[in-house]
């Protein structure tokens, strides 16, 4: 039973979709750039703002000398603009005030920008997460799927690899879990499906939050 519960954020806890869409589009029309619809900045979405906007963009610009520039705009917009749509998924805030009510661990990982990661936990859920980690390569630690960023919440936790699990939406999440040693549960409700995450190594998967609460210590 997990007492440690460690949760992507993107397309886990929160449905980003929508505001994420925006800030690409905002970003590409301010360099005159076609637009993207948002099923594809759905499948753009994992690897990190950087990665993000390269796949935005494509590959042509990106080797372009102002792409530094649009990738500002884009964390301008979203800094200014990360709270207008995004909304908890339906069942999260319960599983998160149950986990707290049991005592139990919880914490917040993502790629990210870090200062995004740290508002959105705040501004969504206060005190129910013990701790909110981003992006944050330039101090030397790997972003997912490298495993540094999910040791380095679970050293501050002081958790347990035995009884800490990784929950997350995508492919990325899946690695980052094998690559720590640590096991992970799969959501059906975010970014990607069910069979893509069956073919990407999902070995459990829930469709509602609360099923969560199944693997937990009580």
């Amino acid at each position: 039973m997990y007492e440690t519960i460690i949760f992507d954020l993107d397309g886990t806890l929160l449905d980003t979709l929508d505001d994420l869409t925006s800030a690409v589009n905002a970003a590409l029309t301010k360099f005159g750039l076609p637009n993207r619809t948002r099923e594809e900045v759905r499948g753009f979405v994992g690897n990190g703002i950087v990665k993000l906007m390269q796949r935005a963009v494509g590959e042509e610009v990106c080797q372009r000398q102002d792409f530094q520039n649009i990738l500002s705009a884009f964390k301008e917009y979203y800094k200014a603009h990360c709270a207008d749509a995004t909304k908890p998924y339906e069942g999260i805030m319960e599983l998160l005030h149950t986990l707290k009510n049991r005592g139990l661990k919880t914490a917040v990982l993502s790629n990210k920008a870090d200062f995004a990661v740290k508002m959105l936990a705040k501004e969504y859920f206060g005190d129910l997460l013990q701790e909110a980690v981003g992006e944050n390569e330039a101090a030397g630690i790997r972003k997912k799927p490298a495993p540094d960023s999910l040791f380095a919440v679970m050293e501050r936790l002081k958790a347990d690899k035995n009884s800490t699990v990784y929950i997350g939406d995508s492919e990325v999440d899946i690695q980052t879990a094998n690559n720590a040693g640590v096991d992970c549960i799969s959501v059906t409700w975010g970014f990607k499906d069910e069979t893509f995450l069956k073919e990407n190594g999902a070995k459990m998967l829930v469709n509602d939050p609360m099923e969560i609460l199944v693997f937990c210590k009580k």
